[in-house]
């Protein structure tokens, strides 16, 4: 794995978040459910890559060994996070550990049940890089969404304030004056798989 990209997305490595058990999926890992005729896991990894992201990192926890067995993560560095039930803040802060002591200068966080934004709205967020103090967020009809991308200058402060499933929601709203909000309603729809009536999204 090169330490240094050369593309436009240099010095910033994704974090796929692919933890949840899917409580409201009968217990389903979301990074399994069928997508394509692949895991969704591997349909987000290829997503990413293909938005220009060339280094992913992927969070995951509820049956993890499982997840690595069945899904093609090659090239991936897998992250495991133990607290996952405690919410997508764990993940998230499990992510941004796995990024310690790297040359990265920011990380691009996306969720592995959101098949709907794809690597149009992925290239966009990515696009607005412009070094370790960004702070951006995909909008959709100007409401923030994912993915979204925290410059290094914030990985502290986002690690301090991210506990159950609100994330970075916190951090956000506290330094919504420096967010750059790339809108992408026009090329991806943010839509969630948590239910089983949201099942019909999947192919």
């Amino acid at each position: 794995m090169t330490t240094h990209e050369t593309t436009g997305g240099a010095g910033v490595v994704a974090l796929l978040l692919a933890a949840g058990g899917g409580r409201r999926l009968g217990g389903r890992p979301k990074a399994l459910l069928r997508h394509r005729g692949r895991p969704l896991v591997e349909h987000a990894v290829r997503v990413l890559r293909e938005g220009g992201c060339a280094r992913v990192h992927v969070v995951l926890g509820a049956q993890a060994d499982e997840v690595r067995a069945r899904a093609d993560l090659t090239d991936c560095v897998l992250v495991d996070n133990p607290e996952w039930e405690q919410g997508m803040g764990t993940s998230l802060r499990a992510g941004l550990e796995s990024l310690a002591g790297s040359d990265a200068g920011a990380a691009l966080v996306s969720l592995v049940d959101q098949p709907g934004i794809g690597p149009e709205a992925v290239a966009r967020v990515l696009g607005a890089y412009a070094g370790e103090q960004s702070l951006v967020s995909a909008a959709y009809d100007g409401v923030r969404g994912h993915p979204v991308l925290f410059g290094a200058a914030h990985w502290a402060g986002i690690a301090a304030t991210a506990t159950g499933d609100r994330g970075a929601r916190a951090y956000l709203r506290d330094h919504a004056r420096a967010l750059t909000l790339v809108e992408c309603a026009d090329v991806a729809r943010p839509f969630d798989i948590d239910t089983e009536a949201d099942l019909v999204h999947l192919e």
